[in-house]
């Protein structure tokens, strides 16, 4: 049966038969899926519109877990578990990752949809816990060698660099999303849509994604027997370290089983010290974005030969001519342990103020996700940029740029400025009057004394 995918948001006839799909799962459900650990019965869906939005409704999950994790962090170290500069930025970069989904649907979803409707071979049943478990294994092998190929090859790290920029390891930054990445995981995914559905391979997709979360930090240490077959916070702090030893190993999702059967597997000894082997030192969510992509210009312009500048692009981040694929790793630069970090020089009173502006761009951020329907596509235009404009803006205060009060003080014009014309609503309705339309006090007058305003 050639089933057919409206829009997310549109309801549907399997929604319809299934008015329980959409709902908020509970509590029990919310923690296992965060480990992968759901049954096939409590996630088969026939059609794609039925699969929630697992994701979305994580957030009180990951914000859950981020503040058990800074409670055993102070109790077993006496300190906190990351920085707020740090964490402020890799939260940025998952705000900006998402901002593409207000406007169309995933590339990963509707390229996946395209090949199932066009070019199937065979149609696995939904509800078989065969098809569950095979598409499990399916989307995490799919994974490793997307997530090798973002190391190996140099387009694709530009997006995925991002995910790496951070020098800390702490649950926030599993949320430092590309922007980018979407546009080449994709591929790697369909040829299981010749044979899987939608609705199923949607549902993995998710949990792949959400295993990974819990992952990254370091209060949780060896797992024992559990180290042998599933990716866990030792094995990925390996992969997010710049030691020579950590370089390109352990790319697993949820199992660790593929690095171990293709050799790129490697345990956790030396101390690991986190981030780019070059540190880019800096808290601007544009630059953390796409600093690589303009590393790449620069360097495929200044390289000569029209095959040297192909391998500029599809070779490794370290590749340069008479070397290697993937370059030379004795050009990576040997880590002592004692590196310190790059942090902000800001002072507290304008850190706090940072926090405050914000928690109050992740409410607007909230806000436009949950109305987005409702709200035409110039106002969510207008929303998306008021968001980038923000995220740049503490990003400059926290580099102490000499530029930070000119963009904050017009950040904060524009602000005003939309909540006036209705394109943002403040938060706290009482205060909705501010920027209601009102007559000049001369017509008010006027009218006062029978008079006729004229227009």
């Amino acid at each position: 049966m050639n089933h057919k995918y409206s829009p997310a948001g549109n309801q549907t006839r399997a929604e319809m038969k299934n008015p329980e799909a959409q709902q908020d799962v509970s509590v029990s459900q919310g923690i296992r899926m965060m480990f992968y650990m759901m049954k096939p019965n409590e996630t088969s869906f026939q059609t794609l519109e039925e699969v929630p939005d697992y994701v979305k409704k994580a957030t009180p999950f990951f914000i859950s877990l981020i503040l058990l994790e800074l409670v055993v962090s102070w109790i077993r170290k006496g300190k906190p578990p990351g920085r707020l500069d740090d964490a402020l930025t890799s939260i940025s970069a998952g705000v900006l990752s998402r901002l593409p989904s207000l406007f169309s649907r995933s590339i990963e979803l509707t390229s996946y949809i395209y090949i199932w409707e066009n070019y199937r071979l065979i149609s696995l049943p939904w509800d078989s816990p065969w098809t569950w478990y095979l598409t499990f294994l399916g989307v995490d092998f799919g994974y490793y060698w997307f997530h090798r190929m973002a190391h190996e090859v140099n387009i694709m790290w530009a997006g995925h660099q991002t995910h790496h920029s951070s020098e800390a390891y702490n649950l926030s930054t599993a949320l430092r999303q590309s922007v980018l990445q979407i546009y080449t995981s994709w591929v790697f995914y369909l040829p299981l849509a010749v044979f899987v559905p939608p609705s199923v391979f949607a549902v993995h997709l998710q949990f792949n994604l959400l295993y990974q979360f819990w992952i990254h930090t370091e209060v949780i240490d060896n797992l024992g027997p559990l180290e042998l077959i599933l990716n866990t916070p030792s094995h990925h702090r390996v992969h997010h370290g710049r030691n020579r030893y950590c370089i390109d190993k352990n790319y697993a999702g949820t199992l660790i089983i593929w690095d171990r059967i293709f050799g790129t597997f490697e345990a956790e000894n030396k101390k690991v010290v986190y981030g780019l082997t070059h540190p880019i030192n800096t808290f601007d969510a544009f630059k953390v974005q796409f600093h690589h992509l303009v590393y790449i210009w620069t360097t495929f312009w200044a390289t000569p030969g029209f095959f040297n500048k192909f391998s500029v692009i599809f070779k490794g981040p370290g590749w340069g001519p008479g070397k290697p694929r993937l370059g030379l790793s004795e050009e990576i630069p040997e880590v002592t342990g004692k590196e310190v970090p790059y942090s902000s020089s800001a002072s507290h009173l304008l850190r706090i103020y940072a926090v405050l502006q914000f928690a109050l761009m992740l409410a607007f951020y909230e806000d436009t996700f949950a109305d987005k329907a409702a709200l035409s596509q110039f106002t969510l235009l207008l929303r998306v940029c008021f968001i980038i404009l923000t995220l740049t803006s503490i990003g400059f205060l926290l580099d102490q740029r000499q530029d930070a009060a000119a963009v904050e003080t017009s950040r904060c014009l524009v602000l005003l400025t939309l909540c006036r014309f209705g394109h943002l609503k403040p938060l706290i309705p009482s205060l909705s009057f501010v920027f209601e339309a009102r007559p000049p006090f001369s017509a008010i007058q006027n009218q006062g004394r029978g008079g006729v305003l004229l227009l």
